[in-house]
């Protein structure tokens, strides 16, 4: 059964990530207190909050990199430690981490590579490595490697590289956060794209409202000292999304209420 027809039968999405009155402590410094929430399967939310909010550090307690102090974090039902061992998620950094001595197609397949040279079954995308970097744009520079790659192709070599294990949640901690507004923007179209083709679940950190809004279905607004949830902002504009939305008085007023939220934070 679909996410779709389960939803439609018990009227509620199944849950990809939920979290239990989570806190993460470094020392004496509370980083994250009493998160709770849960981030429905298929879905597109977006992160936002004022640096030193727990933004980045949420990602790195679902992604099992970083433990909770006490509560729980649950992946599709799993620990995190059994959901990173499963491959049901996979994490893009703000830089594309590819390693430089491998051309694009090269990195893309190294997960794979990882996975047999260790004797681990893993989950395989639908798509060969070639038809992902296809997906992404890149089809025809399969064989450069990364220092002839632009900022924005390297990334999408990561996004590729993080979808051929066929991951269930997609964890992303300001992907495009260096790139020019040409390019983010460009790269904010494809990534809708892909998260409409393959159904992905996404968790997307970023530090620009109007980002935050063309992407997500929902904004989770955290809140510093200690970071909090502080609003969960539904974000009611319709999908296929283009470039134009963000001159609607629709997106401002969507941008106005989280700039109010993010001023009060």
């Amino acid at each position: 059964m679909s996410v779709q027809e389960t939803a439609n039968a018990t009227g509620k999405a199944p849950v990809a990530a939920s979290l239990s009155e989570a806190y993460v402590r470094f020392g004496a410094f509370t980083a994250i207190e009493s998160l709770s929430l849960e981030i429905e399967e298929g879905a597109f939310y977006t992160i936002l909050g004022p640096s030193g909010c727990g933004k980045s550090t949420m990602l790195r307690l679902v992604s099992d990199l970083i433990p909770a102090a006490s509560g729980e974090v649950r992946i599709f039902g799993k620990s995190t430690e059994e959901a990173r061992r499963a491959r049901e998620f996979a994490f893009v950094f703000q830089d594309a981490t590819l390693l430089p001595w491998r051309t694009a197609l090269q990195n893309v397949q190294l997960p794979l590579e990882m996975g047999k040279k260790r004797g681990v079954t893993i989950p395989i995308s639908d798509k060969t490595p070639m038809e992902l970097l296809e997906l992404v744009g890149l089809k025809g520079r399969e064989n450069a490697l990364p220092h002839e790659l632009s900022g924005g192709m390297r990334q999408r070599v990561a996004i590729a590289r993080a979808l051929v294990c066929k991951p269930k949640l997609l964890l992303m901690d300001e992907p495009f956060g260096a790139l020019d507004e040409m390019t983010r923007d460009h790269l904010n179209l494809q990534l809708l794209r892909i998260w409409e083709e393959t159904g992905v679940t996404i968790l997307f950190v970023t530090h620009s409202i109007p980002e935050a809004v063309f992407l997500g279905q929902k904004v989770l607004m955290l809140q510093a000292h200690p970071g909090r949830l502080r609003e969960i902002v539904p974000i009611d504009l319709p999908y296929p999304r283009e470039i134009k939305l963000r001159d609607t008085p629709e997106f401002t007023r969507h941008t106005a209420h989280l700039r109010e939220l993010l001023e009060t934070c």
